[in-house]
């Protein structure tokens, strides 16, 4: 499948140039990347995100009824971000004007901006603007954006990988739907494999069809590009698992389908039943399959968290600086780094209470308790806060014995709830025993009790 291109003209010497420009734009088609020649063009086309583009879904119905407003798709690289933003400017009736955070400034922003005010003037047509890799505009550059947004001159698209709560500024994301793309299911790469394997009207052992699906980890991009190679490696020929290893220099060995997955569930498993020699076995074994070590290393930075938590504050660390070393050295040197956190988080004590006290936190915040900030909490440290009564009757800590006071830090609705009961290993007794003594006012009274006066 091609990318749809526009109408084409004819006539004179701008005839001549369209003509040109189509020849071109042909020979760029037939030498595209394999992901970009598979590249859908219509939403039912499209391989996975089913809660968004299925009938009746939410994105759908505003896609089908051509009343998308600004929105941020976040998700994994290979999800079909930037496909989703093509698809949908297809379906509508409106121009679609694509700019990259990478290379664009403010004065880019402005310009697409004129461009979409002098478009709806002149023609009365509405403008998407697309911005691939939206985090890494700065906060100016997205504040450009605003005016433009709010008033619905156009229709901002932004595309990111990253959180959007912590790369797009408050005012932007609030004014823009957030959807949420999923890494493609194995089935769904299948199919994937299967739609471009078809395209280039070849074939391709079951064998290595599962290892393709099996090292993109959920990545469709992944998944055509190792395809690719694979392809021009067999030469016309079926492709083989050898032509897959091949694709992926070699950093594989035989396995099943379903092994990429296995392996890092038993890696996780195993440090989490605090066994290193399990944990160590699995790590060899992923990074002799060609495992990418990143993947590897943000699960790591995922368990420590998760599975041993404030039992071992240093565990985070640990596995943090492992991701870091992964990053900055590389294999085959940073497998050391791995193992050396594997070792660590196994022989840590093991702790999910912060995993279950953010759970408790959650359901308030998803149950619809979204309580203002209590006066005494809001910020104070701008013209005007403090006639709004912002920050009154708050105790700065710091003024009182042992740096703590007895104070609420909630709103109403919530105050009361307990979320963090801490465990029974490793460094959290300890944690319990501090948390109890403020709970109680023991902590305070010890000190001799408050100042005559706080701040």
């Amino acid at each position: 499948m091609s990318p749809a291109r526009g109408p084409r003209r004819s006539g004179g010497a701008a005839g001549a140039s369209d003509l040109f420009s189509s020849a071109a734009e042909d020979r760029l088609a037939s030498r595209a990347p394999l992901a970009t020649r598979m590249r859908p063009r219509h939403l039912d086309e499209m391989v996975g995100q089913r809660h968004l583009v299925a009938t009746g879904a939410p994105l759908r119905a505003l896609v089908d009824h051509d009343r998308l407003t600004s929105a941020i798709f976040w998700g994994p690289p290979g999800t079909g971000k930037t496909t989703l933003a093509l698809v949908v400017a297809a379906s509508t009736a409106k121009a679609f004007l694509p700019l990259s955070a990478v290379s664009a400034g403010v004065a880019d922003v402005r310009a697409a901006v004129e461009s979409a005010r002098r478009r709806l003037g002149e023609h009365g047509q509405g403008t998407i603007l697309f911005i691939d890799e939206v985090h890494r505009f700065n906060r100016s550059q997205q504040d450009a954006l605003l005016p433009a947004v709010e008033d619905g001159l156009v229709v901002l698209i932004g595309a990111t990988t990253e959180n959007p709560y912590f790369s797009v500024t408050g005012p932007l994301l609030s004014r823009s739907t957030l959807w949420r793309l999923e890494p493609l299911s194995p089935e769904e790469l299948g199919e994937v494999v299967d739609r471009a394997v078809a395209a280039e009207q070849a074939t391709i052992a079951a064998e290595a069809r599962g290892r393709v699906v099996a090292v993109a980890d959920g990545d469709a991009r992944a998944a055509l590009g190792t395809l690719e190679i694979a392809l021009a490696l067999a030469g016309g020929d079926e492709v083989t698992l050898a032509h897959v290893e091949g694709a992926r220099a070699g950093r594989m060995v035989h396995q099943g389908d379903d092994a990429h997955y296995d392996q890092i569930s038993a890696l996780i498993k195993a440090v989490r039943g605090s066994d290193p020699d399990g944990g160590l076995y699995w790590l060899a074994r992923m990074l002799a399959g060609g495992e990418d070590p990143r993947f590897v290393a943000r699960r790591l930075v995922i368990l420590a968290s998760e599975d041993v938590g404030l039992a071992d504050p240093m565990a985070l660390v640990v596995a943090d600086a492992a991701a870091r070393a992964v990053e900055f050295v590389g294999l085959p040197e940073a497998q050391l780094a791995l193992a050396e956190a594997v070792v660590f988080l196994a022989a840590a004590p093991k702790s999910n209470s912060v995993t279950v006290a953010l759970g408790r936190a959650r359901q308030d915040v998803e149950r619809g308790v979204h309580a203002e900030v209590p006066a005494h909490l809001r910020d104070r440290h701008y013209p005007g806060a403090e006639r709004l009564g912002h920050g009154e009757g708050y105790r700065y800590p710091h003024d009182y014995p042992g740096g703590w006071v007895d104070q609420e830090y909630r709103p109403p609705e919530v105050a009361g709830h307990r979320y963090y009961e801490p465990g029974a290993h490793g460094a959290e007794p300890g944690l319990a025993e501090r948390l109890e003594r403020r709970r109680s006012g023991a902590e305070e009274d010890e000190g001799g009790g408050p100042p005559a006066a706080g701040s």
